[in-house]
This record gives C-alpha cells, sequence and structure tokens, in this order.
C-alpha cells in the first residue's frame, strides 16, 4: 500500500533502526554519570549530538535535543523572547507558520506581547521587504519556516536572516520539512526541526540557539541539554534520530532529482486528467517530494477515504477534513482553493510505478465523488437567462455552495449576477478561487441576515 504523507511522519529509516537497536543495548545508562555505563552513554550522546550539529550547520555545544519538534519550537521562541525583553515584545512571523508557532504567538499574545503575522503571495512564499516591513524597534524576535508544510514552497530564509541581521533581530528557523534535504542558507539564529520528519524515531526534536544570541530558558531550571530542555535523554531515540539524518543526507541530492521529476510527472498529470484542478505552491522553489492540489466541487473528506479505500495513503489540508469547519489556515492565508484539497509527498525510494497507478486512480476517484455530491459536469446554455440569481447555500458545508454556484452561472446572461448565500467559512476563500479559475467576476462579499453574500458576475 502506496504511503503518500512522509510530511506527516516519515517511515523510519532502516539506519535509525538499526541505530535504535544497538543504543538500547549500549546507552541505556545516565550519560551524567562517571561508571564505565555512564561514560558509554556520554560518548554515544556527544557522538550523537556532533553528527547532528554538522547536518544543521552549529557547533555541538550549540544543539540540544528535545522531546519534540514542537517543544523544540516553543522553547525556542519562549527562551529567545525572553532573553530579549528588554528590547521590546513584539514578535513576526510569517502566516503560514506551522501551528506549533502560532501556537507560540497566541500564548505571547495572551500573556501580554504582541506579533505581527506577514502575508505571503500565491505562492505560499513571502516577500523579503514585507517581511522586513513588519520588524520594529520592540521586535525581539522573528520567525520563518524554511518550507512549507502543506504545499512544500521554499521560503527566502537567506534574504530575510540578512534583513532581520541589519534590523538586530534574531530569526528561529522551523526547519522540519526541509532539513532531511540539506542545511538551511543564511544567518538564521535558531533553528529547530523533528525526527519523524527524516525517518528518524518520534519524539525527538532539535533546538539549535547560536552563540551570542540572548536566551533564557523557560519553566523550572533542568540539568540537562544546557538546561533547555529539561528531563532524563531518550539517548536511544537521539542515537537513532542523528544517524538516520547522516543517512537521508547522504542519499537526498540523488533522491531529490528523482522525486522532483516525479512529482513534477504529478503536478503536470493532475492537472490535464482531473480538471478544474488547482495545483497550489511555488511549481519551482519547492521541496522536492511534495505537490498539493485543490479539486472544485469536491468533498475532501470523501475524496482522502475513497484513495484510502484504493490503497493510497494522503492528507489534506480542506476544511472538509476537520471537525472545525476552518480551511486550512496556510491555503487560506495564500487565496487559494481549499476544498477537495489533496497533499501527496513522497517517501524517499517511492517506486515510479505507485505514482503511476495513482495517477490512474485519481481521475475516476474525483469523478465519483464529484458525480454523488451532484456536480456540473459542463454548464449547459440557458435558452431565457434570468437577470440575477440568488442561490441558497446556506447551513450546507463546502463543496456544496461552489457547486451550487457553478450548476446556475450558465442561467444568467453575461454581466449578470449570481448571490450566493453561505455561512461555511470555506466559501469566503473557495468562491473566489473558483472565480479564478473560471474567470469570472469576483464582485465580492456582502453582510447577510445569516452567514454572507457571495456576489459573482459572469464574464464568459
Amino acid at each position: 500500500m502506496p504511503y503518500f504523507d512522509t510530511a506527516s511522519a516519515a517511515p523510519l529509516h532502516p539506519v535509525a533502526r538499526q541505530a535504535l537497536l544497538a543504543a538500547l543495548d549500549e546507552g541505556w545508562a545516565d550519560p551524567a554519570r562517571l561508571y564505565r555505563e555512564g561514560r558509554r552513554a556520554r560518548l554515544l550522546l556527544d557522538a550523537a549530538r556532533e553528527a547532528a550539529a554538522e547536518a544543521v550547520g552549529c557547533r555541538p555545544d550549540e544543539l540540544v535535543f528535545t522531546s519534540s519538534g514542537t517543544t523544540a519550537v516553543h522553547a525556542g521562541i519562549a527562551g529567545a523572547l525572553s532573553g530579549r525583553r528588554r528590547v521590546g515584545r513584539h514578535l513576526a512571523l510569517s502566516a503560514v507558520e506551522h501551528s506549533s508557532v502560532l501556537h507560540s504567538a497566541a500564548a505571547h499574545e495572551a500573556a501580554g506581547g504582541s506579533f505581527t503575522e506577514v502575508p505571503v503571495e500565491r505562492s505560499g512564499a513571502v516577500d523579503p521587504a514585507a517581511y522586513a516591513g513588519a520588524l520594529r524597534a520592540d521586535t525581539a524576535l522573528a520567525c520563518l519556516q524554511s518550507a512549507n508544510h502543506e504545499v512544500g514552497t521554499e521560503q527566502p530564509v537567506a534574504e530575510v536572516a540578512a534583513l532581520c541581521a541589519e534590523a538586530g533581530v534574531p530569526l528561529l528557523v522551523d526547519a522540519a520539512q526541509s532539513l532531511g534535504w540539506g542545511p538551511v542558507a543564511g544567518r538564521w539564529s535558531l533553528l529547530t526541526a523533528s525526527a519523524h520528519k527524516w525517518g528518524g524515531p518520534a519524539g525527538v526534536g532539535l533546538l539549535a540557539v547560536r552563540k551570542g544570541v540572548r536566551f533564557a530558558p523557560q519553566g523550572p531550571a533542568g540539568e540537562r541539554e544546557s538546561g533547555r530542555a529539561p528531563g532524563f535523554e531518550n539517548l536511544p531515540a537521539i542515537v537513532a534520530a542523528a544517524a538516520s539524518l547522516r543517512a537521508v543526507r547522504d542519499e537526498a541530492a540523488a533522491e531529490a532529482v528523482r522525486l522532483r521529476a516525479l512529482v513534477g510527472r504529478i503536478r503536470s498529470v493532475v492537472a490535464e486528467r482531473v480538471g478544474d484542478v488547482e495545483v497550489v505552491g511555488d511549481p519551482e522553489r519547492r521541496l522536492p517530494h511534495l505537490v498539493t492540489f485543490s479539486c472544485l466541487y469536491v468533498d475532501g473528506e470523501t475524496l482522502l477515504h475513497e484513495l484510502d479505500r484504493h490503497g493510497f495513503s494522503v492528507s489534506s489540508g480542506s476544511s472538509c477534513t476537520s471537525s472545525t469547519l476552518e480551511p486550512s489556515h496556510v491555503l487560506k492565508a495564500m487565496g487559494v482553493l481549499s476544498e477537495g484539497n489533496v497533499r501527496v509527498s513522497l517517501p524517499m525510494g517511492t517506486a515510479e510505478a505507485d505514482v503511476d497507478r495513482f495517477l490512474d486512480v485519481l481521475p475516476g476517484v474525483v469523478a465519483e465523488v464529484r458525480e454523488r455530491l451532484g456536480a456540473p459536469v459542463f454548464a449547459p446554455p440557458s435558452p431565457a437567462p434570468a437577470a440575477s440569481l440568488v442561490v441558497d447555500a446556506l447551513g450546507r458545508r463546502c463543496p456544496i455552495p461552489v457547486i451550487e454556484l457553478a450548476k446556475v452561472i450558465g442561467e444568467v446572461p453575461v454581466g449578470a449576477t449570481v448571490t450566493v448565500l453561505a455561512d461555511d467559512e470555506a466559501a469566503r476563500l473557495d468562491i473566489p478561487a473558483w472565480c479564478e479559475m473560471r474567470e469570472q467576476e469576483y464582485v465580492g462579499e456582502e453582510p447577510a441576515d445569516r452567514g454572507s453574500a457571495y456576489v459573482v458576475r459572469r464574464l464568459s
């Protein structure tokens, strides 16, 4: 069964498995102790730290191991903000950061601080100049991911890091999605990552803090990991994480070329065979293994279930796959279609035959879901078009409001409008996206007794 969700968690690398089993026998003792077993454990821990630091591009004494990537993010942000509290309490971050960064920002604001979200372009990347504009005299920390976890777009980290350095603001980079493919370029100040993203065991995160960065660990003090990650080190998992990071780096160059070609094939074939689909993310400046696309008139949850039934494990950022009824904050910030969203992230070693079979299965699955929802196959001409129409889609979840719009747009004359009444938050994103895909004019959103009224003008 092809597993195409390595952006969530990569399969355990064989080297990680071997290192883990060996470390269970050799690295069970307390590395802080001076007797033989403790010294042996300390040697393993020091070797793992040196290997991880080499991969990150920092000094071994600048890197600590945490219990997860999320813990590394929370500790990194809190420590940097506290260390620079005399400068100010403002935090800058992009609008498409991982939820761990957004949650840290919300907690910071609740404690009396402030933050600014820098918008992104439709590709998902920030404009360095716009990011620089968000930096203030009281900015204590800036955050920018190296590559987006949902759409794969690589961020201009080196450019932003240089601008932050000019402003005297440290930059924290969440490198969870990219570190297995190579080091992060630029003059970053702090970096976080998570081992299960590159094929290491879950439960190991990395936090690197450059020398010279003011940093004050929060919470009760601990004696281990420079006081930045309290608790007994999970040494076997740490050894396996470092060993697998080195292993995947050795394979990365060749696999990146191979997987980039497979992802390029998915990007082009999906657009050709599925129809009414938007492939999102930067087509060039992207991770080699990840592609995301959104299908009009499709219920994302049903689509994922049907693909799973055909043997494919993929994920989604569609609001239709969550209980919140909120579209993905990443897709929302990009202003792209969210309904029927599919994220494909290929693990190393993915067979070309599995990708071909996925591309053979996908069009039929999408067609079945659309037919089940009553989506239009084409817009039939109307012999007597109405001057304008109102579509009542109140109380109906995505993608039904867009489906109902597509059904009736051909019933009004060119220049006339269709007003869609909807109270599903996803409609605010999906109706403008539909207009751009179908070359119709999105007039705007108007208040309504319930929900909102979305006005669309027929152009062709």
